[in-house]
C-alpha cells in the first residue's frame, strides 16, 4: 500500500498532463502505517482569482505601467482576462516565473479594432462581467462571447436596467446563450452619475461598475437599495479601490458608494486565494494525524484584514470542532482532538451562514459528511449558477457514498442539509470504487478530492479542471502524502 500512495502522490506532482483519469485517491497513511510523524504541511495557494480580476482591469484602464506580485497567472480565468486586456489595447509583460506581470493600460478607453471586438471568455464568469459592464469604456462596440455556461453567467445581469449608464446591451445568441453585444453611450459619456440597485443574482456586475467608476468624466455613485447577492465581493472590491488610492465615499451603513473620478497606476501584492486556500485548511482537518499550515493570510489582530471573505473559512472549520490557529501570516488545523480514526463521525455537526464566502460551500460540505449528523448550510444559493449547478451537483455525486443533500430547505432556495448516513461513511479499505464526476468546474474538482483523505477508492474524473484557477493543486495535494 506504501508503494501506490507513493505513486499516486508521484503522479500528481508530475503535472496535469501526466494525471490518469480517472485520478484515484486514497487516504493518506496514518502514522502507525508510516512509522513516524504524524503529516506537517505547509502550502500557498496562488493569487487569489477574484483579486487577480480586478486588478487586472484597473491596470488595463490606468495610464501608464501597474504591477501585480504574486497574481494568478497560469490558471484559464487569468489568461483569459490578460488575452482580453491585450485584445483591448494594453501592453501585458509576464516574469518568466509568473511571479510578476506588468500592464501598461489604456488610460481609460479600450481601444477596439476595426470598430468590433469579440473576446472570447471561455467559462471564465468574473471576467465575463467585468469586462461586460467595462465595455461602456471602449471606443466601439465589444461582444462578449464565451461557453453555454458563461451565457448562463450573462443572464445574472437579468433584472437589471437594460442600459444602466445609456449603453446598448444585446443577447445575440439568445435568451441563454452567448455571445452578448455592448455598444458604449456615445462620446463614452454615462447618461446618469448614480445608478440603483436592488436584488440581484450577481454582486460582479456591481463590482464591476465600481471599478469602471475612476475613469468616468464625473465617477459614479451605487445606491444599494437591498442586500446584494454575495456582499463581500462589493465589500471586497470598494477595500481594494480605497487601498489603491481612489476617490471614496462611503455613507454609514455602506448603502451609498461614491467613487470619484481618477486613479494612478499601482504595484501590489496580491493575496493568495482564499477559496484555494479552502481545501488545504480542510485537509488539516481531515487528515487522521497531521497538521497543515496555509501561509499568506494576516490574522484581524495582526494588522489589516483579509479582503476575502473565504479567509475566514478557518473559523468554519473551528465550529466542526478542529483545532485551529493564526499566527505570523499563517492558519494552521489539525483535526479535532480524541476521535478515532476508524469511524466517519469525525466533527459535530453545525448550522451557519456562508453568504460571504459561497465559494467555499463545498469545502464544507465535504466536511459535513464526517459529522455525526445533520448540518445546515445557509447562503448557498448563487451555487446554481456557478460553473455547474453545484448544489445539483454535491447532490448527485455526495449521494453516491451514502450523503443525503435537501436543496430548499422548508421552502427557503438558500439554505440546504448535509446528511452522513446512520451508520457513517464506509471507511474500509474495500469501499465500492466511487467515480465522482466534476462537471467541468474546478472547484468540484478540488472539493470532492478531500472525500478521498478519509474514504478509500475515490476517484476524481477530468482533474484537470482545476486548471482554472490552481493549476498546480494536484502537485501540492501530493505533499499530504509525503
Amino acid at each position: 500500500m506504501a508503494v501506490k500512495r507513493a505513486e499516486i502522490a508521484a503522479g500528481m506532482a508530475v503535472g496535469l498532463d501526466a494525471l490518469s483519469d480517472p485520478l484515484r485517491i486514497v487516504p493518506p497513511m496514518s502514522v502507525r502505517e508510516r512509522g513516524e510523524a504524524g503529516v506537517d504541511v505547509s502550502v500557498r495557494p496562488p493569487g487569489s482569482k477574484s483579486l487577480t480580476n480586478r486588478l487586472l482591469l484597473l491596470a488595463g484602464l490606468c495610464a501608464g505601467e501597474s504591477v501585480l506580485r504574486r497574481p494568478l497567472t497560469e490558471a484559464d480565468d487569468a489568461r483569459r482576462m490578460l488575452a482580453a486586456l491585450e485584445q483591448l489595447g494594453c501592453a501585458v509583460e509576464r516574469s518568466d516565473d509568473g511571479q510578476t506581470v506588468r500592464v501598461t493600460g489604456v488610460g481609460g478607453r479600450w481601444r477596439v479594432a476595426r470598430g468590433d471586438s469579440t473576446i472570447n471568455l471561455n467559462n471564465a464568469g468574473t471576467a465575463t462581467r467585468f469586462l461586460a459592464a467595462a465595455s461602456l469604456l471602449a471606443d466601439g462596440p465589444i461582444t462578449i462571447d464565451g461557453t453555454s455556461r458563461c451565457g448562463a453567467r450573462l443572464l445574472g445581469l437579468r433584472g437589471l436596467p437594460r442600459r444602466p449608464l445609456g449603453e446598448r446591451v444585446s443577447l445575440r445568441g439568445g435568451p441563454a446563450c452567448p455571445p452578448m453585444r455592448v455598444t458604449p453611450p456615445a462620446g463614452n459619456v454615462p447618461a446618469v452619475s448614480t445608478i440603483e440597485f436592488g436584488a440581484t443574482q450577481s454582486s460582479q456586475f456591481i463590482s464591476a461598475l465600481l471599478l469602471a467608476a475612476p475613469f468616468l468624466p464625473d465617477g459614479l455613485t451605487v445606491k444599494l437599495v437591498g442586500e446584494p447577492t454575495s456582499a463581500s465581493y462589493v465589500r471586497m472590491t470598494v477595500n481594494l479601490l480605497d487601498a489603491l488610492g481612489a476617490s471614496l465615499k462611503l455613507s454609514a451603513d455602506g448603502r451609498v458608494i461614491r467613487v470619484g473620478p481618477g486613479l494612478d497606476a499601482f504595484d501590489v501584492d496580491v493575496e493568495p486565494d482564499a477559496s484555494g486556500s479552502t481545501y488545504f485548511l480542510a485537509a488539516g482537518a481531515l487528515l487522521r494525524e497531521g497538521t497543515v499550515r496555509v501561509r499568506g493570510f494576516t490574522a484581524p489582530s495582526e494588522g489589516r484584514e483579509p479582503l476575502q471573505g473565504d479567509a475566514l473559512f478557518a473559523d468554519e472549520l473551528a465550529g466542526l470542532g478542529c483545532r485551529v490557529s493564526h499566527v505570523n501570516e499563517t492558519i494552521v488545523v489539525r483535526p479535532p482532538e480524541g476521535v478515532s480514526d476508524t469511524r466517519s463521525a469525525w466533527f459535530r455537526p453545525v448550522m451557519t451562514d456562508l453568504k460571504d464566502m459561497p465559494d467555499a460551500a463545498m469545502t464544507l460540505a465535504v466536511c459535513c459528511c464526517f459529522a455525526s449528523g445533520t448540518s445546515i448550510l445557509r447562503g448557498v444559493k448563487t451555487l446554481r449558477v456557478k460553473e455547474c449547478d453545484r448544489i445539483a451537483a454535491l447532490k448527485s455525486e455526495l449521494g453516491k457514498i451514502g450523503v443525503e443533500v435537501i436543496d430548499n430547505l422548508n421552502g427557503d432556495p438558500d439554505a440546504m442539509s448535509i446528511t452522513p448516513p446512520g451508520d457513517g461513511i464506509d471507511l474500509s479499505p474495500d469501499a465500492p470504487a466511487v467515480e465522482m464526476e466534476t462537471f467541468d468546474d474546478h472547484r468540484m474538482a478540488m472539493s470532492l478530492a478531500l472525500v478521498g483523505l478519509r474514504r478509500h477508492n475515490v476517484l476524481i474524473k477530468d482533474p484537470g479542471c482545476v486548471a482554472k484557477t490552481y493549476p498546480g493543486y494536484w502537485a501540492e495535494f501530493s505533499t499530504l502524502y509525503v
